[in-house]
């Protein structure tokens, strides 16, 4: 059984009662700006363990008659077709995914802003008729030169004056997005602007789950994010605005950094005086305050460093890049005292590559014990190494075969013979639906399938990068897979 570090109860109660109590402070309408993911924050998952995925949403749950959501889309990711690593889709798609969960659960989501938008941005303005068709009531806000040190053309006409203003009916409105970069805090003070010219009083916050501000810059959990946003080559620094004004040591991101004398700049204009003085009091950040195991997080959380270190080599090799993303979070790494020998699946996964000359695999069941996979003429190692940990946590001895030869034979002949395929080893897909099949008869495959549920959470790693099929399934299962930065063939060309 997995150790928990994080109290999820505790975070639901004072998340949902702190931002209660910043809306009473602003006075009116408040914009607050969500960072990270609303609905399936799967990294803090990994380094909180005990976060839920859901946690956000089901604090907003509580208050969700007050809330109305709007979500930002950045055009340039729309042109070049960014998506989101972990589900593999694009932020288009993951616009509408958001929409269908949001209103699914009884959130009023009904406006998306398209942000930095130019003429230029043919495929940005076919999506935003798309969303439109949809129903949707779409909004453009457009780059601001000088943007955010000149305050002055920002704070104009010409600036946040030149962005579409977005009616909204509700007092809290919730800022989103599929992902990092994506204007939130640009649409927020857009809005807030704008609201000022109407004469409606409105304020921001910001509800940022990383850098977690009441832990050490160094501590790693925050240098986790440094690793999971080490593409936008941003990191976490000490908030100096906070230090000047309470002389306390905090942690804050760059970025927030920056733009803190513009937000500054355009609430004096706007109020007479900012009620804030640094960053960090533009938060209301109450992770910090629901660890209840620090050695847990610590652990979890450089093992999230070392995933995303081999993340980023296996990215650099597929798509021929130089080794910028992933030197940076080897420095990470070094900051948080960790090493690729620290994840125990490395070595026995190599091991087997050096014995046999073919891919391995190994993966850590929770109780610690390591399984390993070996390639064979029927079998990938991945898929060997899933069902010698089935047989393991079944409890079935190491020579009995699950799968026989001869019920393996007539896939492989399918492959090879009928669908053009060049391996004829089957894949973690066709391996569980074989068992599936056999768990009609067989009274050891239903057990083997019955211990699914145990792989959540295990780490494994290949000493191949994985094909589409095997990474969904680890996906799916909820295993956490690295590999490493090697194709088992040396081709020039491959099937993206």
């Amino acid at each position: 059984m997995s150790r928990i570090g994080f109290d999820r109860n505790k975070y639901i109660e004072m998340q949902s009662a702190h931002i209660s109590q910043r809306r009473k402070d602003v006075g009116g309408k408040l914009y607050l700006e969500m960072g990270g993911k609303l609905f399936d924050d799967n990294h803090a998952s990994r380094v909180l363990p005990g976060f839920m995925p859901d946690n956000k949403i089901a604090m907003l749950e509580q208050i969700k008659d007050d809330i109305e959501i709007l979500v930002c889309l950045n055009a340039k990711d729309i042109e070049r077709q960014k998506k989101r690593a972990d589900l593999e889709i694009s932020y288009e798609d993951d616009l509408l995914r958001l929409i269908d969960v949001f209103r699914e659960r009884g959130f009023l989501v009904e406006n998306v802003v398209v942000t930095q938008i130019s003429d230029e941005n043919h495929i940005a303005h076919a999506f935003s008729g798309r969303l439109r068709r949809l129903g949707l009531k779409v909004f453009h806000h457009h780059s601001i030169a000088g943007y955010p040190s000149a305050t002055k053309r920002i704070v104009s006409d010409e600036g946040f004056g030149s962005n579409d203003y977005v009616p909204t009916s509700r007092d809290l409105v919730l800022v989103t997005a599929p992902g990092p970069g994506s204007g939130k805090l640009a649409t927020c003070l857009s809005q807030v602007y704008h609201e000022y010219r109407r004469g409606i009083p409105a304020g921001y916050a910001k509800f940022e789950t990383f850098p977690i501000w009441n832990l050490p810059l160094k501590h790693p959990v925050n240098l986790a994010y440094e690793a999971a946003t080490a593409d936008l080559d941003d990191n976490n620094v000490i908030d100096p605005y906070h230090l000047q004004a309470y002389g306390e040591q905090v942690t804050s991101y760059n970025r927030d950094v920056e733009v803190f004398p513009l937000l500054e700049a355009l609430l004096e204009m706007m109020l007479g005086k900012s009620p804030y003085k640094s960053p960090t009091d533009m938060g209301v950040n109450m992770v910090g305050h629901c660890i209840c195991d620090d050695d847990v997080v610590r652990e979890a959380s450089k093992q999230e460093i070392i995933r995303r270190y081999y993340k980023a080599l296996v990215d650099e090799e597929v798509n021929d890049l130089d080794p910028v993303q992933s030197e940076r979070i080897a420095i990470v790494m070094s900051k948080a005292k960790t090493s690729t020998e620290d994840r125990r699946v490395i070595l026995p996964a190599l091991a087997i590559q050096e014995e046999t000359g073919e891919p391995g695999s190994a993966i850590e069941l929770q109780d610690g014990t390591i399984i390993t996979g070996k390639t064979s003429e029927l079998l990938g190692c991945s898929a060997a190494m899933l069902l010698n940990a089935l047989k393991h946590l079944a409890g079935i001895p190491d020579d009995h075969l699950l799968l026989s030869p001869e019920s393996i034979e007539p896939i492989q002949t399918l492959k090879t013979q009928h669908l053009g395929s060049r391996n004829p080893r089957l894949h973690m897909d066709e391996v569980l639906i074989a068992l599936s099949v056999s768990a009609s008869e067989s009274e050891d495959s239903r057990r083997a399938l019955d211990e699914l549920r145990n792989l959540e959470g295990c780490n494994v790693h290949t000493t191949t990068i994985l094909g589409s099929v095997d990474e969904a399934i680890f996906r799916n299962l909820g295993i956490l897979v690295t590999s490493e930065p090697r194709y088992q063939r040396k081709t020039l060309y491959r099937k993206r």
